[in-house]
């Protein structure tokens, strides 16, 4: 299959000075003598609040607390949308998702799906050598030609979509999701029982990775379908904290990340290492106590609102991101792949992205400003707010909102509005992090300085909202 060339792109820097080695591990990067090996822990609707360190209760995440006290923390970190295919696209490609004909959630009979023109992490470090493997959820296409054997990945075991996918398997009980190795179906559609070892099996074909290519860089992309609803344990985490099935869910994943770290330490492979540790968009709040929390962020996931994009974003690299580091500065997951570029030293695609490289922040500069501006687009193309600085300007849309219901409990979910008008605003995030209290009518010069940036990105990306089609828009990949 064809891919477009690559090329330097404009955050590479001059390539460090290194001897030439016959060993494709012993490679210089940016950051350090050898190509550190990296995994990426992509969780699906972990919420602001769900860690211990962000203000959980009744349960506890010990090893991830340890991430971020021996690493950094990001406290301004945003998907690159709110719902799971779109920001799984942007995270991937370094791209805005609607850049590239994302939106929404993929189903199971989609015939859509990542382009074969795009560039993902996994081919970009191909081309330094690394080997790659993708376990846990995918939901960037389900045909053949859109799974992650056919960009980038050497190994895939997983699902290809959201583990409450219709349609239903035939007891009518519960989806018929299908389990692929690599490209082969495995288990047509898996039960309950197996997907309470979704989360163990995940982890331990990880650790099997890191064990076989210890001597060799590699890249790992585990997407734990959890917490997603609906909410599956294994028996050694079932019942164990005060917080429910979502309390238990929530322990194992920390146990996961505890038993990857541990691995790495007995390899020896923890100061070569880069581990990086995310969600994909905030909770899904209508599922009452199988959700999670946004921390007092207005909102939730499906939405534009700091509740439905900030997520915690942890990365630990021992020897070079100074221990207990936090960052206030504004980050996105689309600026993860053009990082790994700077420091591999790897060539960015020749298309455009738009992410921004985040080296000078893990290198210690946490008051860095690699990224000036933010777009939050959201259902076809909707450019509803754009950040810049500490503001952040909502544009009069329709969109989901959950706070005129009661949530739902125990795996059955509440009502939401999906047609709520919500009218525009200017929030000072400095000072108003909920998005409480407009400031648009005393600050006239802000919002024509971010409705400026806003026309930009109309021109560049579009915006349904006024009309736009955009100029530099690429399709999504097609059956």
């Amino acid at each position: 299959m064809h891919k477009r060339k690559m090329r330097v792109g404009i955050w590479s820097t001059v390539a460090l000075s290194a001897a030439v080695s016959c060993s494709s591990s012993q490679q210089a990067g940016k950051a350090g003598t050898e190509l550190p090996n990296i995994i990426l822990i992509h969780l699906d609707d972990m919420g602001y609040g769900d860690l211990s360190l962000t203000g959980a209760t009744g349960y506890k995440t010990p090893h991830i607390d340890k991430m971020a006290n021996e690493g950094l923390f990001f406290t301004h970190y945003y998907s690159p949308q709110a719902v799971s295919s779109a920001s799984r696209a942007g995270l991937l490609t370094g791209c805005y998702p609607n850049r590239i004909g994302f939106a929404g959630a993929l189903g199971p009979t989609s015939e859509v799906g990542i382009s074969n023109e795009e560039v993902t992490i996994a081919e970009l470090l191909k081309t330094k050598g690394y080997a790659t493997a993708a376990y846990g959820k995918w939901h960037l296409g389900v045909q053949p030609q859109f799974l992650p054997t056919n960009h980038g990945f050497d190994e895939f075991y997983g699902i290809p979509y959201s583990n409450d996918m219709w349609p239903l398997h035939p007891t009518g009980t519960y989806p018929n999701l299908p389990l692929f190795d690599n490209l082969k179906i495995v288990n047509p559609a898996v039960s309950p029982d197996d997907q309470a070892q979704f989360t163990t099996g995940f982890t331990s074909r990880t650790v099997d990775f890191i064990r076989k290519n210890k001597k060799n860089p590699f890249f790992i992309y585990l997407a734990h379908p959890m917490p997603h609803v609906p909410l599956y344990v294994s028996d050694k985490f079932k019942g164990k904290s005060q917080q429910g099935r979502f309390g238990d869910v929530m322990m194992e994943i920390d146990w996961s990340v505890g038993e990857i770290i541990k691995t790495l330490e007995e390899m020896g492979l923890d100061k070569s290492t880069l581990v990086i540790f995310t969600s994909d968009n905030g909770p899904w709040l209508n599922y009452g106590n199988h959700a999670g929390n946004t921390a007092g962020y207005r909102e939730g996931k499906g939405t534009t609102f700091e509740g439905g994009q900030r997520v915690p974003c942890i990365m630990m690299w021992r020897g070079v991101i100074p221990e207990g580091s936090i960052s206030n500065s504004l980050v996105s997951g689309i600026d993860i792949l053009p990082t790994l570029a700077e420091i591999t030293d790897a060539a960015l695609p020749e298309h455009i992205i738009d992410g921004v490289s985040l080296l000078p922040i893990l290198r210690g500069d946490v008051e860095a400003q690699p990224r000036e501006s933010f777009y939050y687009y959201y259902r076809r193309n909707n450019l509803q707010a754009v950040r810049h600085g500490h503001w952040k300007l909502i544009f009069p849309h329709q969109g989901r909102t959950y706070g005129e219901f009661q949530p739902g409990n125990d795996g059955s979910p509440g009502k939401v509005n999906e047609g709520f008008q919500f009218p525009g605003a200017l929030y000072d995030l400095r000072r108003d992090p909920g998005e409480r209290y407009d400031v648009s009518e005393s600050n006239p010069d802000i919002v024509a300085q971010l409705t400026q940036i806003a026309e930009k990105a109309r021109h560049d990306l579009g915006d349904d909202l006024t009309g736009n089609e955009g100029t530099n828009r690429r399709q999504p990949g097609k059956m």
